[in-house]
């Protein structure tokens, strides 16, 4: 952050920050010849640079040093590629995702230093832009009602981001009795001049505690502010379906019920498991409630592109060890081959994504199966559980997949407790989402959970293209592993702070290990 700023420069395809190195983490230069001083000038140019922040969360910049070179960091598909990697549901068949798989990283390694640049970058972007409307609300130049919407998607935007990389670079919620422990930064205001720089880039990790009431009021503002309605953009039921995930992580169980009840009626969940995918591409369904779009000629390319990764180049199969869950019954819907899996010499692959050309299929970042397995879990996590609303809520996601839900769906006598109940709805959760980059996310909210505990990262199959008949069903998974589990306790379970912030503000505090 020492390089001195000179021009502040916008586009109609990208907005902000433009550059990032280890020695520096902003250069503001020139971009299609648009000025600052114009940017928020005209309700056109205004539009335009609420795009540009859409295009920093599908694509990011990643190392390269153009505007749009990025990977897909943080929404486009790196969530979804880091956020499965991490976990034990899916086998890295090659070197390209390896750090992050076998937990090998280190404080210079891309993957989690730009997942934490170009967080921050989108976040920037969310306050420029939050403060550019501002200002052209108070001078007439679109009316309050334009302005709130823009700034409610941006503050939607800066929430989630903010959330997504807690999960990585801090402890969960229940690690201290008041999540008193570290956070990270929680950003507000736009960086555009030395000024802001030199007061911002000291400023210190808030509390994960406090984070969580920053990005709960984010949401609750662009609940309130948010009149757009397409899945591609911000909207108001993005905000209530995101303040599902968050109160689920926080462990607010009565919220998690009270804001998913918002949505009913408004979303719905569509017959076939495979149709948020297939229709319209996760952005015009009844179910995709937030999903980050791509065209073919803005996408996160052969290295980003989820169809690129999941399918045409197969760096990553599904695991055995959720492949063979005794849970997850043989002739699912979710097994089917060709629709949502594809098979290779034995091997599982996702078949979720499939445009291999032009690389267009959106990212799905929320969709209201989620929603509904949240209501599921908190109703069964109560002080006193309603066990009838979340079965219900269970095996409406879960019947839709099943070949003879009439004799394969749960009933109450399923389950002995409650808690028997919860682990199924968790077992949902990866089958549901698998390769939807949920995993990461559900295994660093349950670590010292009261119920299903999960210690640490679990062991994992060794890295590189498992033979195929290890996917032979019957029994469950036993092993070879061949990635060992990571304590909870070990300094590996979380990222360390990249070591291009930690040069510019040592007094941020690198994470315990590192």
């Amino acid at each position: 952050m020492k390089k001195v700023i000179k021009t502040f420069l916008f586009s109609v395809i990208v907005f902000g920050m433009n550059a990032c190195t280890e020695e520096k983490i902003l250069d503001l230069k020139p971009v299609n010849n648009i000025a600052e001083s114009d940017a928020f000038s005209t309700p056109s140019f205004i539009e335009s640079s609420m795009n540009g922040v859409y295009n920093a969360a599908a694509i990011g910049q990643y190392t390269s040093t153009s505007s749009n070179g990025g990977r897909g960091y943080v929404w486009g598909a790196a969530f979804v590629e880091q956020g499965e990697c991490r976990g034990e549901d899916v086998v890295n068949t090659a070197t390209f995702y390896q750090l992050t798989y076998t937990a090998t990283y280190d404080a210079t390694t891309a993957n989690n230093v730009y997942y934490w640049v170009d967080g921050y970058r989108l976040i920037n972007r969310c306050n420029l832009m939050i403060e550019g409307v501002n200002t052209a609300v108070s001078k007439g130049i679109i009316t309050a009602a334009v302005g709130n919407d823009y700034i409610g998607q941006a503050k939607f935007l800066r929430a989630i981001t903010h959330f997504e990389l807690l999960t990585y670079f801090a402890r969960p919620y229940n690690f201290t009795p008041a999540a008193t422990h570290p956070g990270i930064p929680y950003r507000e205001v736009g960086i555009n001049t030395q000024g802001k720089i030199d007061s911002e880039a000291l400023k210190p990790r808030n509390t994960v505690a406090e984070c969580y009431a920053k990005i709960l009021a984010d949401l609750n503002d662009a609940e309130n502010l948010i009149t757009t309605k397409t899945t591609a953009k911000a909207s108001k039921g993005a905000a209530i379906a995101f303040k599902t995930r968050v109160y689920l992580h926080k462990r607010d169980w009565e919220s998690v019920i009270t804001e998913g009840n918002k949505l009913n009626g408004v979303y719905s969940l569509t017959a076939k498991p495979v149709e948020p995918f297939i229709l319209a591409n996760n952005l015009t369904n009844l179910e995709s409630i937030f999903s980050i779009q791509h065209s073919s000629t803005s996408n996160p390319q052969t290295n980003g592109a989820l169809a690129s990764v999941f399918k045409s180049r197969k760096l990553v199969a599904i695991s055995p060890i959720i492949w063979r869950n005794p849970s997850w019954l043989v002739d699912d819907k979710r097994r089917e081959d060709g629709v949502m899996v594809t098979t290779v010499s034995g091997r599982k692959y996702t078949n979720k994504y499939t445009d291999v050309t032009n690389m267009t299929d959106a990212a799905p970042v929320i969709r209201y199966a989620e929603v509904v397995l949240n209501m599921a879990e908190a109703e069964a996590r109560m002080a006193t559980p309603n066990l009838v609303n979340s079965l219900t809520l269970l095996n409406s996601v879960r019947n839709r997949s099943l070949a003879i839900p009439e004799t394969q769906a749960y009933t109450a006598a399923s389950f002995s407790s409650s808690n028997d109940l919860v682990k199924a709805i968790l077992i949902e959760r990866r089958i549901e989402f698998l390769v939807e980059g949920r995993r990461w996310s559900d295994i660093h909210r349950l670590q010292n959970d009261d119920i299903a505990p999960i210690d640490g990262i679990p062991a994992k199959i060794a890295n590189g293209t498992p033979d195929g008949t290890l996917f032979t069903l019957g029994t469950a998974y036993s092993g070879p592993y061949g990635v060992a589990a990571i304590s909870s306790e070990g300094f590996k379970f979380l990222w360390p702070i990249p070591q291009l912030e930690m040069n510019t503000n040592p007094g941020l505090g690198q994470n315990p290990g590192w």
